[in-house]
């Protein structure tokens, strides 16, 4: 199996990019607390290794910007309504954490003091080095970007060496497993590659992003029990998005 990444010196900072479906379990809809407390363990085995750790939540289990733009409504609007639905994920996360013994901070790029603190980055990367787990809310605080796009920003400003992007599969593949027979996972993949078969790994606008700044993007499943922390250190199955 290839190597997961290596964090750069002796810091080990990483970014875990969940979507807001990964936290809704079988339900078809909202938060489903039992699924939250099971990747919220996998957080905490990660700390438990001295990794710092950034994540970003999308939130698509309770408004998508994008679904709300097609039905007619104003895709700005329908864009801050999403946002809005990532801090409530990340809220749910927080007391999840918290709940086991970790730190947390929960930052938002649009400010709203009585809940959550607003982004400033040297205080986040403080966060950071105390050990607290930093869940970074509301996207980049702009209508038109996705959570992907967050992700990748946030990772860059906190100098993570790579993303995690945990996913209903174990990689890419070059055509949906769940649906169709025969699909191949890939080891390694290229961002051009990715952006060329038009995999959706994650949007175009954070694929672009990762390349012109050399951030590996790594691909494996949330579903099994210790999945994250095996990959960090470069066990089991997932794919690395490279240069």
């Amino acid at each position: 199996m290839t190597d997961a990444p290596a964090a750069p010196g002796d810091r080990k900072r990483v970014m875990l990019k969940i979507s807001g479906e990964a936290l809704m379990g079988d339900q078809g809809f909202g938060l489903h607390p039992p699924t939250v407390q099971r990747i919220a363990a996998e957080v905490k085995r990660a700390h438990d290794l001295d990794y710092e750790l950034c994540l970003v939540i999308g939130g698509g289990n309770i408004f998508r910007g994008l679904s709300g733009s097609a039905q007619g409504m104003e895709r700005a609007t329908a864009d801050y309504m999403g946002m809005l639905a990532t801090v409530m994920n990340a809220l749910g996360m927080q007391a999840a954490l918290e709940a086991l013994g970790i730190h947390t901070r929960v930052i938002s790029a649009i400010p709203m003091d009585q809940v959550c603190e607003p982004y400033i980055r040297r205080r986040a990367i403080r966060h950071l080095e105390k050990g607290r787990v930093c869940i970074f809310a509301a996207g980049t605080g702009n209508p038109y970007f996705t959570t992907d796009t967050a992700a990748t920003l946030r990772a860059m400003e906190m100098g993570c060496s790579a993303i995690y992007k945990g996913t209903q599969v174990d990689g890419v593949y070059d055509k949906d497993p769940r649906r169709e027979e025969g699909a191949t996972r890939f080891e390694t993949i290229t961002y051009d590659e990715v952006l060329r078969r038009n995999l959706k790994v994650m949007d175009a606008s954070a694929i672009a992003l990762a390349r012109d700044n050399a951030l590996p993007i790594v691909v494996f499943s949330l579903h099994e029990a210790g999945g994250f922390a095996s990959v960090l250190g470069g066990v089991g199955k997932f794919t690395i998005v490279h240069p």
